[in-house]
């Protein structure tokens, strides 16, 4: 006898995390139920108006403010910058060029040489 499998769900959170969008900027409807595998797949695939405003204006999650400061959590936190930033607050920042910006890149590029250089030689073992 098959079992039918049931949809796989996630938080609205989850999937919010998953779109990279912040939560408290979705739509009422987004936040106050849940979203199956396939509704996400579906957004993703073919984002609504709502999904493509806020992925172009923002607000953004931290994740995203960092990397498109290119920059990492961390240094947005070292920062002092705890808060959403919007895609306009983003270009403020890179326009001003703050010595924080600078000094954080120079520290995340290094860190990425490291990562690149232990990859290596964990590959030669």
């Amino acid at each position: 006898m098959t079992r039918q499998r049931s949809a796989q769900t996630m938080k609205p959170a989850t999937a919010a995390k998953k779109l990279g969008v912040l939560l408290d900027a979705t739509p009422a409807d987004f936040r106050e139920g849940v979203v199956s595998r396939d509704e996400l797949d579906a957004l993703q695939a073919d984002p609504p108006e709502w999904l493509r405003e806020l992925r172009t204006t923002g607000p953004h999650p931290r994740p995203v403010v960092a990397d498109r400061l290119g920059v990492s959590i961390s240094g947005l936190a070292r920062a002092g910058i705890t808060e959403p930033l919007t895609t306009e607050q983003i270009a403020a920042i890179k326009s001003e060029e703050p010595e924080w910006l600078a000094r954080e890149r120079a520290t995340r590029a290094e860190s990425q040489r490291e990562a690149a250089r232990l990859k290596a030689q964990q590959q030669k073992k």
